[in-house]
């Protein structure tokens, strides 16, 4: 897509996406995945009240995209950070920097060139409004609420909470999104998978994950 979300050639996840709904879950997805919560016998009541306590995340993420046309996966790195309610800065570091910034209603997107990082100014983030939405949503465990996603958590050994479309249209772009909580660390979730409708899927791998430790503010106002 032109404009993507986040200028990483080669390796984004979403950068043939065009749907502006689209876009808002894969990013909304890999957000929820940072989120702390409860155990292994946790109901929607407990992933709220767990949510309700973030106010902030540190992370670090490794975004696997698998396609079929591909032997091995396009792998990309990066940092996370949000600040409670919707503060948010998404940040690859490899192979391409780029970053995305969201903060008190208003999103940017800057992408590194021959100038060094620049702001996308083409006014193509208006669609990310969606995305803002979800996180203010989701960050409050209120998965139930998703107008085009049904939600369904799994109990057990490994607690997940799978994501599927209530529409025919999403379903033809995306047949589900698995979220997996940690196995060391309760109460943590591991890993957002993204399944396609075509088969290709995105898998986004966080790890050392911090949470509530106060985060500069301008961390989300500017690039550097």
């Amino acid at each position: 897509m032109h404009p993507c979300i986040f200028n990483s050639p080669g390796n984004d996840a979403m950068m043939t996406v065009k749907d502006p709904i689209k876009r808002g879950v894969f990013l909304a997805a890999m957000l929820l995945s940072c989120f702390p919560m409860p155990g292994r016998a946790a109901g929607w009541e407990e992933v709220q009240k767990e949510a309700a306590k973030v106010t902030s995340i540190n992370s670090r993420f490794t975004q696997s995209k698998h396609m079929n046309i591909l032997a091995r996966p396009l792998v990309s790195q990066g940092r996370f950070y949000f600040q409670a309610p919707d503060s948010v800065r998404w940040e690859y570091t490899s192979p391409v920097k780029s970053i995305l910034l969201m903060s008190s209603g208003g999103i940017k997107r800057y992408t590194l060139g021959s100038r060094g990082l620049v702001e996308d100014a083409t006014g193509s983030l208006q669609s990310m409004q969606v995305v803002l939405r979800e996180i203010s949503r989701w960050s409050r465990g209120r998965f139930t609420e998703n107008e085009h996603f049904s939600a369904t958590l799994k109990g057990g050994k490994e607690p997940k909470i799978i994501l599927a479309p209530k529409e025919k249209g999403m379903a033809k772009m995306i047949s589900r999104i698995v979220i997996s909580l940690s196995s060391d660390r309760p109460g943590v979730l591991e890993s957002v998978a993204i399944f396609e409708s075509e088969g290709n899927h995105t898998l986004f791998a966080f790890t050392d994950v911090v949470i509530n430790v106060p985060l500069d503010e301008s961390l989300f106002r500017k690039p550097q």
